[in-house]
């Protein structure tokens, strides 16, 4: 029987993102709770999610925060300035080579207004290796070049798109503790933290300038719990890995395989699909995400 062609998910992504959930979306529809106040996502990432939420659950509310100052900086850049921030990447545009490259990588962020600061995250992020964010201990961004034939930038459309689903929205630096400072009863808070790594190479939790160990997943754990307490809707992504379960098992029932694909990897053939777990404290339907993963 041939099955019609899914009609793809147009989100207004302006980054790429190591984990990004874009490809996770339809498993996703069958997870979120239908009926919330507020949204809180404190690991924002490349805001798939969050864009996915704004526009089809309509929240009263949303805070966004991660700890990461450059991507903060990013999204707010974009909701508030987008004419000028275009203006910027117009520039990027017409002077990219390896060698321009180079001597943007080598800008200190904080030495540049939020404008170009942000324009300058956007050209890396589209122009470095594998659309990789990483920063060492000193928080200097050292992704090698991308050698790619006419990369895409930016795209003004998505860029004002985003801009537009962005506004009113609350963004902000913080840890994501933080978030009991606001939760409550009946909202919605969806983690998506660095992953717990699956192997020795498959670590990418430098997305600033501190690690995300095992001390922060455990600490993680236990603010699910709390939100929990308090009649939150809370979800979480994670590796499938022994840990994960360990950390979160009083949710046994409510977690959730999904199937995402790996696309960093040194090695090729080590990209493919992959397990990953979803927690939430609320009941859903795992066949319904099974029909999903097995289209």
């Amino acid at each position: 029987m041939h099955r019609p062609a899914k009609e793809p998910l147009l989100l207004p992504l302006f980054l790429k993102w190591a984990g990004g959930k874009l490809q996770l979306i339809e498993q996703f529809k069958n997870i979120f709770p239908r009926n919330f106040r507020n949204y809180y996502e404190p690991f924002i990432g490349s805001g798939a999610v969050f864009f996915y939420v704004k526009s089809k659950l309509k929240p009263n509310k949303v805070i966004l925060s991660d700890t990461n100052d450059d991507l903060i900086n990013c999204f707010v850049i974009v909701r508030d300035k987008p004419s000028e921030l275009v203006e910027s990447l117009l520039n990027h545009k017409k002077k990219h080579s390896r060698e321009y490259y180079y001597a943007v990588r080598n800008i200190k962020s904080d030495s540049l207004d939020s404008v170009n600061r942000a324009a300058r995250m956007i050209y890396l992020n589209k122009t470095c290796f594998n659309g990789l964010y990483r920063v060492n201990s000193k928080g200097q961004f050292n992704v090698p070049f991308g050698d790619y034939v006419n990369p895409s930038i930016f795209d003004k459309s998505i860029l004002f798109q985003a801009s537009q689903l962005l506004q009113g929205v609350h963004l902000q630096i913080m840890t994501f503790e933080k978030v009991l400072d606001f939760a409550g009863k009946g909202d919605f808070v969806y983690f998506d933290p660095p992953y717990i790594p699956v192997s020795k190479t498959s670590s990418f939790t430098g997305y600033s300038k501190s690690d995300f160990a095992v001390k922060e997943q455990k600490q993680l754990s236990k603010v699910f719990r709390t939100l929990d307490s308090r009649g939150c809707f809370v979800m979480l992504s994670n590796s499938d890995h022994v840990l994960t379960r360990e950390l979160y098992r009083d949710y046994e029932k409510n977690t959730a395989i999904v199937r995402a694909k790996r696309l960093i990897n040194s090695v090729g053939t080590r990209r493919g699909a992959i397990n990953e777990l979803v927690v939430t404290n609320y009941h859903i339907e795992k066949a319904n995400i099974a029909s999903v993963t097995s289209q």
